[in-house]
Parts: structure tokens; C-alpha cells; sequence
């Protein structure tokens, strides 16, 4: 593919609760644009609360796709993200242009940037010989298989993380192929630029505005929420924070106030998780979220 330097994506992206929305409608409303969600959790239609997507008023301002168009009970990847977000662009860039992508989630940015390989669906079969290897052998067994059939894989794994290994070995399992020979795929040419701009805040103020948000999802009704979901506990969407912790309080297995703090606690771990994603990025631009016109001039620069 040639590349089209009149066709531009923007990216905003950055950590949880820093404020990608309402910069992301500010830049979409300038350029009369529409946004392509990067959240992986809010393409979801059952997890509105805990995944706070956008406000009605937000939604309504500006267009936005890929929020709530999927169920959180069917199998959903990145690669199938990526097709359909070029699949999707494709029209938009016949009528737009640029067109806005705002989210959290590094690996469905990357894949729409540069590219994912097919990973297949792992069967519940497949699964559940895993589960029942780890119940039996514990991690070391795990670590065992891993290095016998994927040992490439197996010199860079984080050793100590079982839903790690777990995943490696279920896909290597079901694919008859090696884990890591679906990470070596070269990266695709896109045939339009891309521009990414990233949002950071201080710490202390970054973790302030996500202990308050996660407040605001308690007392909006994110309890209920997650007990209407908690019959679907083992679905792999609903292994996200917010979620998780209230259904350990639901099991019995901690109080409420322990379930609230572990969420804010995972929160602030996630956010600084996404952040050491995005710092590798060379490409990114980094701003304060209150920097909307400075973000709009550096746009307008680039194009």
C-alpha cells in the first residue's frame, strides 16, 4: 500500500482516568471529526459503570464507535479489532478527515498502527487441560511445558504469572505452533499517517482523579452491576478490575471496604502499567490533559 500523507489518524492515548474523552471530543469537534474507541473493556455492552465510557452528553456531542457494539459473553481479540477498525476507517476517510482514536488500551492501538497476527480461538477443551495441568502440577509444571514446547517464549516470560503461561500454552496448544511465533510478525503499512498524542498528569493528582472516579462508579451503581454480571464471573472480559474485586466481596472472601481499595489500588497499578507502555513509544507527544488548544496547534502543525 502507498502511503496517502493527506489521510490522517490521530491517536490520543495515556492512562485511566486522565482524561482522554473530553480531549478527544475537543480535538473531533475541531476538525468536525468522529472517535474510533481504543478501550478494550468499553466495547463491551454489559460494562458501562465500571468501564466508565462516555457520558449520554459526551456520546452525543461527538460520534463514537467500537463503544458497547460487542457482548462481554463472546470471544473478542485484538486482530479482530484491527479489522474491523481499517475496515471501518476506510469509509470514514471518504468523509473526514482526520479522524480521532482515543483509549487506554496500548495493544489495540498497536495493532491498528502496525499490526497483529491471527491469534486462534482457543477451545474450552484446550482450556480446561491447561487448568487442570496447573491444578495438578501447580506453576512449575506450567513453566515445564513452556520450555519444552516454546522455549523462545519461555526465555522472556514472566515466570511468576500463571495467567501468563496459561495463555501461552493454550495457544501453542491449539495452534500446534509455537506461543511466540505469533509475535514476530512484521509490522503493516498503513495507508494513511498517523499522529499520537499522549495525556500524563502528576501522580498524586492522576491518582486522585482515579480514587474519585472509582467513588463515583459506587455510588452511580457499580455493585449492581457487577452482580448482574457475577453468574458470567469466568468470561475472560469480566477478569477486569472493578469487576474481579466485587466478586471476591461477593464470594465471601473479603468486606466491601477491602474489595473498594483493592479496586482503586489495581487501578493506580493499571494506570502506571499502561503509562510504561506508552513511554516506549518514541512516536508520542506528550501533554497536560488541560492542554486542549496546545494539543489542536501541534495537530494543525503536523498536517
Amino acid at each position: 500500500m502507498t502511503l496517502d500523507k493527506t489521510k490522517i489518524l490521530i491517536i490520543i492515548s495515556g492512562p485511566t482516568a486522565v482524561g482522554k474523552t473530553a480531549v478527544a471530543i475537543a480535538v473531533a469537534r475541531h476538525f468536525g471529526s468522529e472517535i474510533i474507541s481504543a478501550d478494550s473493556r468499553q466495547i463491551y455492552r454489559e460494562m458501562s459503570i465500571g468501564t466508565a465510557v462516555p457520558s449520554p452528553e459526551e456520546m452525543k456531542a461527538v460520534r463514537h464507535h467500537f463503544i458497547q457494539n460487542k457482548s462481554a459473553y463472546d470471544y473478542y481479540n485484538a486482530f479482530m479489532y484491527e479489522t474491523e477498525v481499517i475496515k471501518l476507517l476506510e469509509d470514514l476517510f471518504r468523509r473526514m478527515n482526520p479522524v480521532i482514536m482515543a483509549g487506554g488500551s496500548g495493544l489495540y492501538i498497536n495493532a491498528v498502527c502496525h499490526g497483529i497476527d491471527d491469534i486462534p480461538t482457543v477451545e474450552p477443551a484446550v482450556r480446561q487441560e491447561m487448568k487442570e495441568l496447573y491444578a495438578w502440577e501447580g506453576i512449575e509444571g506450567l513453566r515445564s511445558l513452556l520450555k519444552k514446547v516454546d522455549p523462545e517464549y519461555y526465555k522472556k516470560a514472566d515466570l511468576r504469572n500463571p495467567k501468563r503461561l496459561l495463555k501461552a500454552l493454550e495457544i501453542t496448544v491449539q495452534a500446534g505452533r509455537p506461543y511466540s511465533s505469533f509475535l514476530t510478525q512484521t509490522r503493516k503499512q498503513r495507508p494513511f499517517r498517523i499522529l499520537k498524542a499522549g495525556l500524563d498528569l502528576p501522580r498524586e493528582e492522576l491518582y486522585d482523579r482515579i480514587n474519585r472516579r472509582v467513588d463515583r462508579m459506587i455510588e452511580t451503581g457499580l455493585m449492581e452491576e457487577a452482580r448482574r454480571l457475577y453468574p458470567h464471573r469466568d468470561t475472560n472480559a469480566l477478569n477486569t478490575v472493578g469487576y474481579k474485586e466485587l466478586f471476591d466481596y461477593f464470594d465471601k472472601k473479603i468486606s466491601l471496604d477491602e474489595a473498594i481499595t483493592r479496586i482503586k489500588a489495581n487501578t493506580r497499578k493499571y494506570a502506571r502499567k499502561q503509562l510504561t507502555w506508552f513511554r516506549k513509544d518514541p512516536d508520542i507527544r506528550w501533554f497536560h490533559p488541560e492542554e486542549k488548544d496546545k494539543i489542536i496547534e501541534w495537530i494543525e502543525s503536523s498536517i
